[in-house]
């Protein structure tokens, strides 16, 4: 029996949605926890394979949080495909981080930040949810704010910042799970 897109946008939107915003927190974590200790070098290594590896985090965590977003048994949902084409969206925005990073290596945790943040809004939109457009606005407002005010501290700053955003995020998501 074949389900309309407003079952199916029901059925996506009743999902948990914790194991990828955790598997962000823990990255982000990782890398402004290493802008304490990392020369640069290192820190610019640890944002391109951190945040390249949030998706493959989230598919290990989802299996705890009850997700199990990698279980091809579940019937398909058209707004997993339109989810995965904004991350896809959010990658492909890298052809423009590698261009400005080669020419300030600083600007990393900024665009990383911001354009990785973007995915955020047509969840916002599949969901009926305001949380996604709160977390790229707050997260895109805070991350360029810093990286003004704060230059010697990027690496360390940002990230953590992006963790806090993250922690209201799951907290949002917890209450509207709940409701």
């Amino acid at each position: 029996m074949k389900r309309s897109l407003e079952e199916q946008r029901i059925e996506f939107s009743n999902r948990s949605f914790l194991a990828t915003p955790l598997a962000g927190l823990f990255v982000w974590l990782i890398i402004g926890i290493g802008g304490f200790f990392l020369p640069p070098e290192l820190e610019v290594w640890l944002i391109f394979i951190g945040t390249g590896s949030i998706v493959y985090l989230a598919l290990f965590l989802s299996r705890f949080t009850g997700e199990h977003l990698a279980d091809r048994s579940k019937p398909k949902n058209e707004f997993d495909a339109l989810f995965f084409h904004g991350a896809a969206q959010a990658i492909l925005v890298y052809s423009i981080t590698i261009p400005f990073f080669l020419m300030d290596y600083t600007s990393l945790p900024m665009t990383v930040g911001i354009l990785t943040g973007l995915m955020w809004i047509p969840f916002s939109w599949i969901i009926k949810h305001w949380v996604g457009i709160f977390h790229t606005v707050m997260r895109t407002a805070v991350v360029l704010l810093l990286w003004y005010l704060f230059p010697d501290q990027r690496f360390t700053f940002i990230p953590l910042a992006i963790v806090l955003i993250y922690v209201i995020t799951i907290v949002i998501l917890k209450k509207r799970k709940r409701e």
